[in-house]
């Protein structure tokens, strides 16, 4: 039996709506949308999201298996057949099976880049993993207490890959030059967050920080940031770092 849309996005075809959007944002993580296995995987994720497309889809699929189910022609006929068959037969030009040497490899080689791709849990594992080193690396980076920046600086550095850790520290010697004269201490405190895209080893993660913030002026009562802080968090070995931030804040 041929491939069908279930095939190509990997669920039963018994598989809920939820668990066919999962498997198609799974297999278009990695594409550009000028792929063109984008659209075929978008094609077959409307198929099978759209219930009356789904339900002649599926009728199709059956008809098929019902063709594919009937007896066969008897041995005699099938036996008078081939004879005649052999009696026709001419030699196959060297030009053809060449071609068909030449599509088959081919065919290989478009399952070997098929297999080669991430599993889904694979995909979702790694996501979760850099979700969490995000979650944890936020806050000693949007952190920090005029009292004690050397102290400061040092607790965020291991989050983060060399070249974010360059832009850090430029932006930090800025924060040295100024915060001990204001007396300024930003203490972070995390609320939740979210993956927003997903790749082989980049991943952009969703932040939702509280900045609360005091100084000179304002020792006790503390301004309160409300950041959504989008962090693009990169595999290195076997770690997942920080190799892009970027904050947009309010005041309540």
């Amino acid at each position: 039996m041929s491939a069908n849309w279930y095939d190509l996005l990997d669920v039963d075809p018994g598989a809920t709506a939820d668990e066919i959007r999962t498997a198609w944002r799974a297999a278009v993580a990695d594409l550009d949308p000028t792929d063109r296995r984008f659209s075929v995987y978008n094609e077959a994720a409307e198929v099978l999201l759209d219930p009356e497309r789904r339900a002649a889809y599926d009728a199709e699929l059956e008809r098929g298996r019902s063709d594919e189910a009937k007896p066969r022609r008897n041995d005699r006929s099938e036996t008078e057949a081939s004879s005649l068959a052999r009696r026709h037969t001419r030699p196959v030009p060297g030009w053809l099976l060449i071609a068909v040497a030449g599509l088959t490899a081919v065919a290989v080689a478009c399952v070997l880049v098929l297999l080669s791709r991430p599993s889904t849990a694979s995909v979702e594992g790694d996501a979760q993993a850099a979700q969490a080193a995000a979650e944890r690396a936020v806050v000693p980076l949007l952190s920090y207490d005029a009292r004690h920046l050397d102290q400061s600086q040092a607790r965020a550095t291991p989050y983060m890959t060399d070249t974010e850790r360059q832009q850090y520290d430029k932006l930090f010697a800025v924060i040295k030059e100024n915060a001990p004269r204001t007396g300024t201490v930003v203490r972070a405190k995390y609320l939740a967050s979210g993956i927003v895209r997903t790749g082989t080893d980049r991943v952009d993660v969703l932040v939702l920080v509280n900045q609360l913030t005091t100084n000179k002026q304002n020792p006790k009562t503390p301004v309160v940031y409300k950041n959504q802080v989008t962090v693009t968090m990169a595999r290195v070995g076997d770690d997942w770092l920080v190799d892009n931030l970027s904050t947009s804040s309010d005041i309540p």
